[in-house]
């Protein structure tokens, strides 16, 4: 995974470009109707059921609009939420809220939808040895968002982007010409360009499993859209050799007969790319 510095800095740029987005040159209904100098007090109110995340995001929103904001927070990244949760209150100039109000709750309804599912499955694999990974199939412009709610449901996060490890999957060893062309190739990369990224390898069936394990220097052999059965061979196979991973299009229905095989990781793209906003709402108090 990347460093801590550079989560940070995607951050900023997730707040920069989306108040620019939805700002522009002034909020105009804001500045039609309420005085400059008005101050107010606003909650965060829960209308749903699921694990709350993206409160620490909301602070860093209500600072960069107006560091004069306060916030007074009740429930933490984490917590279990029910209908009627007041996770914060937030104070001050009524236009800033305002200004920050569809940033703070597009961003904390997805985040939480997204830790609520990857906490389903955390809490589904707790007394096994195997974890929940998310995938790079995150929405354009705010990965660092969504695997943060990955983060926060109890999840781990795979790589970041195409720069901080080396995958090689079903079509990089199609077109390299088979799966020891496509490592030994890679090895070369690496060694001739003095990058330290892990490698981690698909294999589509057991023969790639043992082909790929000719080679040292593998991290992790991804068992991609194996069957049970086929899985507990591999991963009898593997013997502790490398890391393992199972993905395809594993459910919670499924997940936990995985788990059973052995694996050290499973990973799913449905943690990101299929979920349902909570709700949540930013109320005004009177």
């Amino acid at each position: 995974m990347i460093a801590h510095a550079q989560i940070e800095k995607e951050i900023q740029l997730i707040i920069e470009n989306a108040i620019r987005e939805d700002v522009g040159v002034g909020d105009h209904s804001s500045l039609a109707c309420i005085p400059k100098n008005a101050t107010g007090k606003a909650k965060l109110l829960v209308k749903d059921t699921g694990v709350l995340a993206g409160v620490d995001f909301a602070k860093q929103v209500f600072s960069y609009v107006d560091p004069e904001l306060k916030v007074e927070t009740l429930l933490e990244d984490g917590s279990p939420i029910q209908y009627g949760d007041i996770a914060f209150y937030v104070s001050g100039s009524s236009q800033s809220i305002l200004k920050a109000e569809r940033l703070v709750l597009n961003a904390m309804q997805r985040m939480s939808a997204i830790a609520t599912k990857t906490n389903a499955f955390a809490e589904l694999l707790k007394n096994t040895k195997t974890k929940i990974l998310d995938t790079r199939k995150t929405t354009p412009g705010i990965r660092a968002l969504e695997k943060w709610a990955v983060k926060i449901g109890g999840g781990v996060n795979h790589r970041f982007a195409l720069y901080d490890m080396i995958m090689l999957k079903d079509n990089h060893i199609d077109f390299s010409g088979g799966v020891g062309a496509a490592i030994e190739k890679t090895q070369a990369y690496l060694r001739e360009n003095s990058l330290d990224l892990k490698i981690i390898v698909e294999a589509r069936n057991l023969e790639e499993i043992k082909e790929i394990l000719n080679y040292d220097g593998i991290h992790r052999i991804l068992i991609d859209n194996f069957n049970y059965e086929d899985t507990r061979a591999a991963v009898a196979l593997i013997n502790g050799k490398t890391q393992t991973e199972s993905s395809g299009g594993i459910t919670l229905e499924t997940a936990a007969e995985y788990a059973a095989c052995g694996v050290d990781y499973i990973s799913s793209g449905a943690l990101t790319h299929s979920v349902h906003n909570l709700d949540l709402s930013l109320k005004a108090i009177d």
